[in-house]
């Protein structure tokens, strides 16, 4: 079946909802999603299907097409969306995208959709670390085994400005700061990363100045 260019964009939350719909289709994304099914055969046959893949950096990466209907497993999530669209999510990626938007991109001219999803990754998922010393030596150890090579991937990296007791402040560089992206992914990724690391963390604060970056959050 067809694939669909998909990226990804700013989140419009940080935080899934609990209630409503798991994947919202918006108007603008129904209307393009329609156009291209219109042109495969059968196209009333066919749902939308998508799927969590992997992990690139903060984000995760997708799997956008067409599949049958009649060829989804009983226990794949389906959702009806207006216009006669069914959106169908492998029950392995649902928790993933739950709270997901499926939109137009913000920029005009750039082609394909975008997926706004306010869940992140765990940066530690399949790792074993083993962390050391006070709390500033574990949170350096962990920036340097597993935020940081993470980060990499989008020409960014995360700094530890200092400890204040159990507070942990941090600063993002090179390509995170003053991207808007950024604070989601401090949010989102290293904070749950250090909290689960190490659980003394009460709290990770941002000291990034994004009004430095060119395209700083903070306005």
């Amino acid at each position: 079946m067809a694939t669909m260019s998909l990226g990804t964009d700013t989140p419009e939350s940080t935080t899934a909802p609990e209630t409503g719909p798991s994947f919202i289709v918006t108007d603008a994304a129904l209307a393009k999603v329609l156009e291209i099914r219109g042109a495969e055969d059968d196209p009333e046959s066919l749902c939308l299907w998508i799927e969590v893949t992997g992990t690139k950096g903060p984000d995760y990466t997708y799997d956008l097409s067409f599949e049958t209907i009649a060829d989804l497993e009983p226990t794949d999530h389906r959702e009806s969306v207006s216009g006669g669209l069914m959106v169908a999510i492998p029950e392995g990626s649902l928790d993933q995208l739950r709270g997901s938007t499926l939109d137009l991109p913000a920029s005009a001219g750039q082609g394909g959709l975008v997926l706004r999803n306010p869940n992140r990754p765990n940066p530690l998922a399949g790792m074993t670390l083993e962390l050391t010393g006070d709390i500033a030596d574990k949170v350096a150890q962990l920036l340097e085994q597993s935020i940081n090579p993470s980060l990499a991937s989008h020409g960014g990296y995360a700094t530890l400005v200092g400890v204040d007791d159990t507070k942990v402040f941090l600063t993002m560089g090179g390509g995170c700061q003053g991207c808007s992206m950024s604070a989601a992914t401090l949010v989102e990724g290293i904070q749950v990363a250090i909290k689960e690391a190490i659980p003394e963390v009460t709290e990770i604060i941002d000291a990034t100045d994004h009004t430095a970056g060119e395209n700083p959050f903070y306005t």
